[in-house]
Formats: C-alpha cells, sequence, structure tokens
C-alpha cells in the first residue's frame, strides 16, 4: 500500500520515521512519499518533497513573513499527493499545514490519519470541528488528552507516547566515547537545548550563555538541531568556542549533570532520560501578549503539563533572566530539590505508559486499510 506522510520539525520526522518502520514491518510493500527530514529519508530511500528546515515557521509574523512560500509548498504538497495517489495521508503534528492538506486529502477522497494529535487543548478548540470533518482517525500522545477528546465526542485513540519509543530504542554511546568523539575535556556538563528553529536560538542562546561565568567547575556545550550547521550558531556563540554536538543530544543528555531546555518535546525528551532541567522560552513581547491571551493552558512544558504541577521550573519571558536561570540551576545540580525531580521523572514515566506508539499506530492504520 501507498503511504503520503508529512511531518514539519525535527520531531516530526523522528517519529513519523519510527512509525514508517512499524508500517514495513507490517506491510513489506510499503510505499512512501513524504515531506520531512533526513531520519524518513531514511527509511523511504529517497529525498522528501519538502524538507522540514523550509518549513519550520513559527509563530504569527514568522507565518506572514513567508506565507507566499508556505502557499507554495501546499500547492506542490495537494499537486504531489494527487500524482501518488495513496492509500492513507499519514499527518504527523504541524497543525498550520497539517490541517488544510487534511482538508483536501479527504474531500478527494483519501483516508486521513492524524498522528501526534494538536494540541488544541491549549488554543483553536474551535478546530475541533475541523477535526471532526475531515481527520478520519486521530491518534493521542498525551494521558490527560482522552479526557478532552471524549468531552467533545470524538473517538480519539491514545496509543502511547513516541518519545518512549524513542529513548528507550536510543543505542548511547558510553561516557569516554561521546567525550573523545566531542574532544570534551574531563569535566562535568551542564547541556544547553536552545531549539530547532532559527527564532528559537535568536531569543534563548545568548541568555543561556551569559550565565557560563557562574559555573567555573562546568562545561557548557550546545545541542545542535537537525537541518542546522555550525554556522547557524556562530553568530550567538559570543566569538567564544563553545562545543556544539550534532547528533547525539541523548548522549549529550544522559551525561550532563543539568540542562537548560527550550520549551517543546526536548523536554520530554531529558525527563525520559533523567536529566534534571530548566525549562525556559523567549520570543517577541508582542507575539507572547498575543499568546497570552490565546492560550489556555496552566503551564508550558510538556512534563508540568502531564504531572498536572510543576516538576521543573519554567522560566518564561521577562523570568528567563541570567539571575533566575543562575539560581535554578543551581538548585538542581545536586541537593533536595534535584532528587524530588528526579522523583517526579518517575512518576511521569509511569503515567505515560511503555506502549510503543509507533508499533500501535502502524498497526491501527494497517489493519484499517485492509478492511
Amino acid at each position: 500500500m501507498k503511504y503520503f506522510l508529512i511531518a514539519g520539525e525535527a520531531s516530526g520526522d523522528l517519529h513519523a520515521s519510527n512509525l514508517m518502520k512499524a508500517i514495513k514491518k507490517l506491510d513489506e510493500t510499503a510505499e512512501f512519499e513524504y515531506s520531512g527530514g533526513d531520519l524518513m529519508q531514511k527509511i523511504a530511500q529517497k529525498p522528501p518533497l519538502i524538507h522540514y528546515k523550509d518549513t519550520a515557521f513559527m509563530g504569527v509574523f514568522d507565518v506572514l513573513k513567508n506565507i507566499f512560500k508556505i502557499y507554495k509548498n501546499l500547492q506542490k504538497t495537494k499537486k504531489a499527493i494527487l500524482s501518488f495517489h495513496p492509500d492513507a495521508v499519514i499527518l504527523i503534528d504541524y497543525p498550520g499545514f497539517n490541517f488544510k492538506i487534511a482538508k483536501f486529502a479527504h474531500q478527494k477522497g483519501y483516508p486521513t490519519h492524524y498522528y501526534i494529535a494538536p494540541k488544541i487543548w491549549a488554543w483553536k478548540e474551535g478546530r475541533i470541528k475541523h477535526i471532526k470533518k475531515y481527520i478520519d482517525k486521530l491518534y493521542i500522545i498525551l494521558p490527560f488528552e482522552k479526557d478532552f477528546y471524549k468531552k467533545h465526542n470524538y473517538p480519539a485513540i491514545y496509543v502511547g507516547n513516541p518519545v518512549v519509543d524513542a529513548v528507550r530504542s536510543y543505542r548511547y554511546l558510553t561516557k569516554d566515547e561521546f567525550y573523545k568523539k566531542f574532544n570534551l575535556p574531563d569535566k562535568p556538563i551542564i547541556a544547553l537545548l536552545p531549539g530547532s528553529r532559527k527564532n528559537e536560538l535568536k531569543g534563548t542562546l545568548n541568555k543561556m550563555l551569559q550565565i557560563v561565568k557562574n559555573f567555573p567547575d562546568y562545561q557548557f556545550v550546545v545541542s545542535g538541531a537537525p537541518g542546522f550547521t555550525i554556522n547557524d550558531y556562530k553568530e550567538f556563540l559570543q566569538g567564544k568556542n563553545f562545543p556544539v554536538v550534532f547528533g547525539k543530544t541523548y548522549d549529550l543528555l544522559k551525561y550532563a549533570q543539568a540542562a537548560v531546555v527550550t520549551s517543546g518535546t526536548a523536554t520530554l525528551e531529558t525527563a525520559l532520560i533523567k536529566t534534571p532541567q530548566v525549562v525556559v522560552y523567549q520570543v517577541g513581547n508582542l507575539q507572547y501578549k498575543l499568546f497570552k491571551n490565546f492560550v489556555k493552558i496552566k503551564f508550558f512544558s510538556l512534563v508540568n503539563l502531564i504531572l498536572d504541577k510543576e516538576a521543573v521550573k519554567e522560566l518564561l519571558q521577562d523570568s528567563f533572566n541570567p539571575q533566575r536561570l543562575t539560581k535554578e540551576l543551581k538548585a538542581i545540580i545536586k541537593g533536595a530539590k534535584r532528587t524530588k525531580m528526579l522523583q517526579d521523572y518517575e512518576a511521569l514515566e509511569q503515567k505515560l505508559g511503555k506502549t510503543s506508539a509507533s508499533e500501535k499506530t502502524a498497526e491501527l492504520i494497517v489493519k484499517n486499510l485492509k478492511i
């Protein structure tokens, strides 16, 4: 059977690639067309229709600035779907783009499957009408989403969380191998995860690096995002030779004493790897005010949302400053707060369960197509 998948960012590329692997196990004839990244390319054995690094726009102003590029990508995708004539269109997160494709695909008679449901419980709850109308099967990955969709009388299916799969299946380097591979001195690490989008780098990395002088006994190592090169980081590194690690974020987290993490999927990955963290976020003030007026959630990070309490400290906008960050980071490097956070991580793991989200979703999609 033929599957058309769309992922619009690095995390989507990871989870979509694992889903593709699982589909291939169940359907040896599986043929893929896709938009996504390098991990999906390894499974499909051909380049993407559109690489996610050309689609990862975030926020109202970033979208408006690239509106013509987005329109062009939409038209290109619609044309490709008609040409490929898939048995299923599988959409992975990335709602701004994927909702438009869902409507198009459904109207053209292609079964629509949405893996990693858009976070309409946070804002734009009215999109439930769109989901009911154009999404044939919706696979959710956060435990509390079950109650949200039940309230709206929509039969969403909880499949577990793909981050659990990714962390569990990852093959780590040994500590010595990791330090040797990146020529790191024999000092404890504080990991910096500044995000996977250019506008996130601009808002977070400079502030993160301002605290380095307050931790003389540690080395700070930056996680390089997929699709970026060292040149993307140079303008933010303040002329200093901070190591930037590409392709080994999980190893970096495993061997770090603590981490500063830009809010997103990485907060959940950090928690499941059991690395104490401070969650940060910074966008333009106007964009943040707009977001704050529309968002309907108590917490920003996935860790706190799932546990429904402040298990990890969130420093957003004005509270994200060198003084606060230094204070919160020192509190989790050792001591009672660190111990409590690690206990909360255990509770988080229990709450997410051990089901393989990729395998469960693949089984449901393939089974549905064979009916």
